[in-house]
């Protein structure tokens, strides 16, 4: 299945190489969960005073069958050691990986809970 990504851009000019980064993250995506219904990713830079650099923010709102939303938010500064966007955006998706996986094990019911530890009485 094709998962469609509505990107949106605030406070930034949309970018052709950035569309392609979070398409391509958007697709490892199915890799861990294949019922994704939605996903929305929104980047902004909040701030235009470069003071303080540049703070960037990528959110990621991911609906799965089932009734779960699952929304990953990450913010960064420039601080100049590595392209500041691109740092936010894959550790946004990479948050959202770990969520997507916890999911898929709750719903698999992978997830051991403290009542299955114990022992019959």
């Amino acid at each position: 299945m094709q998962l469609s990504v509505n990107i949106t851009y605030r406070g930034l000019e949309k970018s052709d190489k950035i569309d392609d980064l979070v398409l391509n993250y958007a697709a490892r995506l199915e890799r861990f969960c294949d019922h994704i219904n939605r996903c929305n990713v929104a980047i902004e830079q909040t701030n235009h005073t470069h003071q303080k650099g540049n703070p960037y923010r990528c959110r990621i709102d991911v609906t799965v069958a089932r009734g779960h939303e699952l929304v990953a938010d990450e913010k960064q500064m420039d601080n100049g050691s590595h392209e500041p966007l691109t740092k936010v955006i894959h550790d946004a998706f990479k948050t959202m990986e770990r969520e997507l996986r916890r999911v898929v094990e709750k719903q698999r019911r992978e997830v051991k809970t403290h009542a299955d530890s114990r022992s019959p009485k």
